[in-house]
């Protein structure tokens, strides 16, 4: 059930996906939208820690599940400023990807159980925030051509402090360079 912030939340965010989406059939993105969107999921996302004092994660050699996988926005995606200019579409069929990767690992029982991740908390308004910007990006009708993206496998209790805090930092640097994207969107490509 979700919380009272949250709903507010998804209330704030339903008019903007029932108005235009960032890509209509016109192939124009609601870049305004998008960078209000993508900023406010920045901004959770950084105050989404978890209750604990400091902790260092440790360098790991190999990728586990969680890591592997994880979209990263590229040079070869055109979210460059020439790149969104030439054609926007695979850069924020990218961002899409990504935001629906995160969404489920936010979904999953690695964010479950605890006050702060209840959907009242800063996780559940963060995967609310998540899926606003995701509906935003998707047309009516259209859906992208995106790779399976593989549910995460149940983890272990003793596995989910460390796997929030790692998927925490890796959606923190995802979000950070999409509210970039559309900020520089907003700036020079809106009408």
């Amino acid at each position: 059930m979700l919380g009272s912030r949250a709903v507010m939340l998804l209330l704030l965010v339903l008019p903007w996906t029932t108005q235009g989406r960032a890509v209509p059939e016109g192939n124009s993105p609601a870049w305004v939208q998008g960078q209000q969107l993508s900023q406010q999921l920045c901004t959770l996302a950084w105050s989404a820690h978890l209750p604990m004092g400091h902790v260092d994660l440790p360098r790991e050699e190999g990728e586990d599940e969680t890591t592997n996988g994880v979209p990263h926005i590229q040079c070869e995606d055109g979210c460059d400023p020439q790149g969104l200019r030439d054609n926007s579409q695979s850069c924020l069929q990218r961002i899409h990807q990504g935001l629906v990767f995160y969404e489920k690992l936010l979904g999953s029982d690695i964010f479950t159980g605890e006050a702060s991740l209840l959907p009242h908390g800063p996780v559940g308004q963060l995967h609310a925030s998540l899926l606003g910007l995701r509906q935003l990006l998707q047309p009516e009708g259209h859906h992208w051509e995106t790779e399976q993206t593989p549910s995460p496998s149940p983890s272990q209790p003793w596995q989910r402090l460390l796997l929030r805090l790692k998927i925490l930092r890796s959606l923190q640097a995802f979000v950070a360079v999409a509210a970039r994207v559309f900020a520089h969107g907003a700036a020079t490509l809106s009408p």
